[in-house]
Order: structure tokens, then C-alpha cells, then sequence
């Protein structure tokens, strides 16, 4: 799991160690993402995905791919909501961009927060109404998470630093996804520090000009 920049930055390499996908980031206009194994080396996005479920598979390794559908479109657009919002520079638009990104952002807290079905168990009488999972698709992390932690991390990172925007604490179920996700080598490992990002962004983010 690596970091994801703009286009002015650099892209994740994927590499694989142990159990779970990492990363290193080189400069984008130099490399593009790949991973390498055995010597064979490939580039295509798609094909890294299948590569890693056919290959780096069950039992020598924990399966991937996300078993609801879901949970592969999850937060998909949030990175976009908050590109727009960052990038702009026209004070009259700020208040719109913003609440595009909180529709988004809400959109996933309530999809943590709802229980999958495997998550249900219709023989209980008991109810259940808030998930306990620790990731998008279950207790372990799989390719959804790999795409979408670092983008909510760099969204909270970012938008903070230059926008004075946080991630609503009443959100709790996004914020409990990115707790959990700090305590996980394989994320913290291949994270840059705040720091980077926020310099690696500060190009990107435009000054509302009056």
C-alpha cells in the first residue's frame, strides 16, 4: 500500500513482501506504478490486481480481492470531490466543492458503519445495526483498501493543512478505518510522513483569491 500523489509528484511502485502489496514512490514523469516478481515485471493496473489473486494467493498467502462488490466502489469518488475542492481558487465556490467532499465522505462513513451480510445473522433475534468490521470488506485489509486508505489519508492530510477542513468526528466509522489502519505495518510502512504530503501537495492546492 503506497501513497498517491498529483500528477506533479510520484507514483506508488508495488512490490511484493510477505503477505501484503507495498510500496516506494519514484518521481511520476521517470515511472509509472508496476510490480516486480521472479524478475517479470508488470505495469498494467489490471494486471498487477490479477497477478496478485492468481499468484500471491491462498494458502501461501491471504486472499485479496474483496468478496462483496460493494466494497471495490466504496469512496470511490471522494478523491475526486476533494481534488476539485483543493485545486479551486475562487472563494464563491469553496462552500459547494466542501460539501461535495461531505456528501462523499458520508457516503462511506455510512457504508462502514452498515453491516455486511455475512455480518447478519438471520437465525439471531438479535439485531444487528452497526458493523464491526475493521476494514471495507471484513477484519482483514484486501485490494478496496489498498486504493482507498492512502487517498483518505492524503484527503485528511491535505485538506486540513490547506483548507482548514477536517474529517467530521461524527463520522466515527471513517475515522475508526483510519485508526485502525495506523496500526498496521503494512500502511504505516509505506506511508510518507504528513509532512511530505503537505509539500508534495503544495503546489497542487490553489489560495482562495478573492
Amino acid at each position: 500500500m503506497g501513497p498517491l500523489w498529483e500528477s506533479s509528484s510520484t507514483s506508488p511502485q508495488w512490490t511484493s513482501r510477505g503477505s501484503q502489496p507495498t510500496s516506494r514512490t519514484w518521481p511520476r514523469a521517470h515511472t509509472p506504478p508496476f510490480i516486480t516478481f521472479n524478475g517479470e515485471v508488470k505495469t498494467d493496473v489490471n494486471k498487477i490486481e490479477e497477478f496478485l489473486e492468481d499468484v500471491l494467493s491462498p494458502p501461501k498467502y491471504i486472499k485479496l480481492g474483496a468478496r462483496h462488490p460493494e466494497s471495490n466502489t466504496a469512496g470511490m469518488d471522494i478523491f475526486a470531490k476533494f481534488s476539485a475542492f483543493i485545486k479551486n481558487s475562487k472563494p464563491d465556490a469553496n462552500e459547494g466543492l466542501e460539501r461535495g467532499l461531505m456528501k462523499t465522505l458520508q457516503k462511506l462513513d455510512e457504508y462502514l458503519r452498515s453491516p455486511l451480510p455475512d455480518e447478519i445473522d438471520h437465525n439471531s433475534i438479535e439485531d444487528v445495526k452497526v458493523s464491526s468490521r475493521k476494514f471495507l470488506d471484513g477484519d482483514e485489509m484486501t485490494l478496496a483498501d489498498c486504493n482507498l486508505l492512502p487517498k483518505l489519508h492524503i484527503v485528511k492530510v491535505v485538506a486540513n493543512k490547506y483548507r482548514g477542513f477536517e474529517i467530521p468526528k461524527e463520522m466515527s466509522s471513517i475515522w475508526k478505518y483510519l485508526n485502525i489502519a495506523y496500526t498496521r505495518e503494512e500502511f504505516t510502512n509505506t506511508c510518507p510522513s504528513d509532512k511530505e504530503i503537505e509539500i508534495a501537495y503544495g503546489d497542487v492546492a490553489k489560495r482562495l483569491v478573492k
